[in-house]
């Protein structure tokens, strides 16, 4: 049984190439958006390090990093998604991952990138992530005692036959950590968020990096919209906390007005999927 309402607080980060300085930044914004009641934290990606060689610097899970988000979990008894991490694999193949931990400190789901950001912008920055990063494989959804949580990182925004799969499959709140360049968070990231939550009836909290990174600036532009595609709250371009209401009934109230998930054809089109991961609090 879910909760019928709770406050979702959202970090946004200008994460650097150093574990020890993200470390201090994200504990500080974790106690002030739990301290304001936040029941769920959410952080953006790879809130452990930005910067030239995300190789050398991934982390092992278990590990320092997730130690760290682990034991602040416990302390505030919160569900507190990493944004994501940059993992090192038992193969030692480096994966962009989330992971997601309960109030007693547990873990309870996990998410690897599915989609790439391998792109070259006119008169802009070229990046190719899969220089470094191997994708995953499955989609994941987390159910907590807040509501089911759909996860997804940056990039795979742009794939709505993830976020549907996810919004059929029973999720209230669609999840995108991200680190969207200036240019194309100018042009797309409000309008891609929008549609994700007015299409599936869904909130969606969209948490952001932000400042001058190696490779280009982030957009920032942290937000919280609703499931009629109201835009809740928003930060702007520097790191701070933005709290918001996830209403349950309200969501419900939408689904019944605007019954697009009950209206899908899937005697003409198919939009099951055999890769997906659902985890509930007491693991797979």
């Amino acid at each position: 049984m879910h909760r019928e309402k709770f406050t979702a607080g959202l970090i946004q980060m200008d994460s650097r190439d150093l574990w020890s300085d993200n470390k201090k930044a994200a504990g500080d914004l974790i106690r002030q958006a739990a301290g304001e009641g936040a029941s769920l934290v959410i952080l953006p990606e790879t809130a452990d390090y930005v910067g030239v060689d995300f190789r050398r610097h991934a982390t092992r899970v278990p590990g320092p990093v997730t130690d760290f988000f682990q034991e602040q979990a416990a302390r505030y008894g919160i569900y507190l998604h990493c944004g994501s991490m940059t993992q090192k694999t038992e193969s030692g193949r480096i994966r962009n991952t989330s992971l997601v931990f309960a109030p007693d400190g547990s873990l309870c789901g996990y998410y690897s990138k599915l989609h790439l950001f391998d792109v070259e912008i006119a008169d802009g920055p070229s990046y190719r992530e899969s220089d470094e990063i191997t994708g995953g494989d499955r989609i994941a959804l987390v159910d907590t005692e807040l509501c089911t949580l759909g996860l997804s990182i940056c990039y795979d925004l742009r794939f709505p036959e993830q976020f549907r799969l996810m919004a059929r499959l029973g999720a209230g709140l669609l999840i995108n950590c991200a680190n969207f360049t200036a240019e194309t968070g100018k042009a797309h990231w409000e309008p891609l968020l929008r549609a994700r939550a007015i299409e599936n009836t869904c909130y969606v909290a969209a948490v952001g990096q932000c400042g001058n990174k190696p490779a280009f600036r982030s957009w920032g532009h942290t937000m919280l919209i609703d499931p009629w595609g109201n835009i809740l709250g928003q930060l702007g371009e520097k790191p701070g906390v933005l709290l918001g209401e996830i209403d349950m009934n309200y969501l419900s109230q939408v689904r019944r007005q605007l019954p697009s998930l009950a209206n899908i054809r899937d005697d003409v089109y198919d939009l099951r999927s055999s890769s997906m991961q659902f985890f509930d609090e007491g693991g797979e």
